[in-house]
């Protein structure tokens, strides 16, 4: 493969009837077909003598025969040189190339955040160089701003991003990442320090943003490997349920704590096997040891927490306040006790209703932009599906196990949509033709519309829901014409 070449490309353009001259680096490309094309690359802007100040630059260099530091100008040699200028060296642009460009400004911005975190502070006496000389607190640094600004694998670190970048100046005129395996030393060497590395960023992003830890989001996720067993002892990876349909490979579950404003204050690995609902008490109690106990409000989805251990919250002293979805099991013994209480407005487009049991308040939302955004994702489905099966029923050379396996694959892309179209097939045997392969719809489209709404919502008034969608019959014909 060639490298792309670069030259100094001149825009001339004449406006007013003067003529102005534009310039900018530019490289020769080709593509896979042969053609070739010009990609610019810098933009260097007007050059002209009226502004002069803008394209000379001034640079100091170590005179030799004096001694001393001169100053030159940098021209180019298509222009008369000013004799006012002193010593000046002319520079044929069209030779002018571009070498090794590394990222600066990026690199420069990730360090002073880390300066500004106070990290070199809590690192410093953590992270002493090793008695080769192994800078462990810098190479952390690179680390940082590698995941800061192009996460990826430490090997690519090493081999490839390390030297398109600044870092080795900024971090020192002598730093070098070293051996790769430096890398993961440099990781091995932090977990020790984890509690104390929360409780330090805590206390900065407090003074620095004002961030408040009163509601906190926890969530769960897992992330697989592509090894085999067996693994040692009290390795954490295993078969579990995957979230990632791998089923196949081993996994870890990762739990994590989040402020509203996105502020990490803690985080979990969990072995591959953990179920969702037996994490929460753990957490719970990590969080209270290390921030202390606190009137706290907990926000997360209805698989991760049990009837006991929101029972635990509630008992505690203070109270460990909860916002949680309600299991599906209890949705139809309070959708009665819903539909008879007022809606309230919340905000724009927003309503709820509140309904007080026991100790616990349940509020259910309706949400119209979510509820048209849900509606729009059904009939998008909905289409492709009606016209994949019309693609289907064209097709002219079709034995019955290809349009099975055609129609599954239709049918798992449109999910739930596709229970509302009834599908014929030929009965094993049959040839495959339009009289024996059919599709029509079962429900009126009105009632697709409708149930979007009713399921996003799962409580609600089905009367005052169909008393909206008469307002809007024009929906129904316009369904029927788009898939027609």
């Amino acid at each position: 493969m060639r490298t792309p070449s670069l030259f100094v490309k001149c825009h001339p353009r004449v406006k007013d009837g003067k003529e102005h001259r534009y310039w900018s680096i530019s490289e020769n490309r080709r593509t896979h077909d042969g053609h070739r094309f010009q990609r610019q690359v810098i933009y260097l802007g007007e050059i002209n003598d009226r502004q002069r100040a803008g394209w000379v630059k001034q640079i100091e260099v170590f005179d030799t025969t004096r001694q001393a530091y001169a100053t030159l100008a940098l021209f180019p040699e298509d222009r008369v040189v000013p004799t006012d200028l002193g010593p000046v060296v002319q520079i044929c642009l069209q030779q002018f190339e571009i070498r090794r460009p590394r990222q600066w400004g990026a690199c420069w911005l990730g360090l002073w955040l880390w300066k500004l975190l106070q990290l070199d502070e809590f690192w410093s006496p953590r992270l002493e160089p090793s008695r080769q000389g192994t800078p462990w607190r810098l190479i952390l640094q690179a680390l940082s701003v590698y995941r800061l600004i192009d996460p990826g694998s430490e090997w690519r670190l090493h081999r490839q991003w390390f030297d398109a970048t600044a870092l080795s100046d900024l971090l020192g005129p002598d730093f070098q990442l070293g051996c790769k395996e430096n890398l993961y030393r440099t990781l091995d060497q932090l977990l020790e320090h984890k509690a104390a590395l929360f409780t330090h960023l805590r206390a900065r992003w407090e003074d620095l943003f004002g961030a408040k830890y009163e509601v906190l989001l926890y969530d769960l996720t897992s992330t697989y490997f592509e090894s085999d067993p067996p693994f040692p002892e009290g390795d954490k990876r295993r078969f579990g349920y995957s979230r990632d349909k791998r089923s196949d490979c081993v996994q870890v579950v990762i739990a994590l704590v989040l402020t509203p404003e996105g502020f990490p204050i803690a985080y979990e690995v969990f072995p591959g096997n953990t179920s969702d609902k037996t994490t929460l008490e753990s957490i719970l109690q990590k969080i209270e040891s290390q921030y202390g106990k606190l009137q706290r409000i907990w926000i997360m989805d209805r698989g991760i927490p049990t009837e006991d251990t929101l029972a635990k919250m509630r008992q505690s002293q203070p109270p460990v306040h909860y916002l949680v979805g309600t299991p599906k099991g209890k949705l139809s013994g309070l959708e009665k006790k819903l539909a008879e209480q007022p809606w309230v407005q919340a905000r724009e487009n927003v309503q709820v209703k509140l309904h007080q049991e026991d100790s616990e308040l349940y509020v259910l939302v309706e949400s119209q932009d979510r509820l048209a955004k849900e509606r729009a994702m059904r009939q998008s489905r909905l289409r492709r599906y009606w016209k994949r099966l019309q693609e289907i029923g064209r097709m002219k050379v079709l034995s019955r196990d290809d349009l099975l396996k055609k129609l599954g694959a239709a049918q798992a892309e449109a999910g739930r949509v596709q229970g509302l179209v009834e599908v014929q097939v030929p009965a094993e045997g049959q040839e495959v033709n339009r009289q024996n392969f059919h599709f029509n719809r079962k429900r009126s489209w009105r009632w697709v519309l409708f149930r979007a709404a009713w399921t996003r919502v799962e409580w609600g008034d089905e009367e005052r829901f169909a008393r909206s969608w008469s307002l809007h019959p024009a929906r129904d014909c316009q369904m029927d014409q788009a898939l027609s």
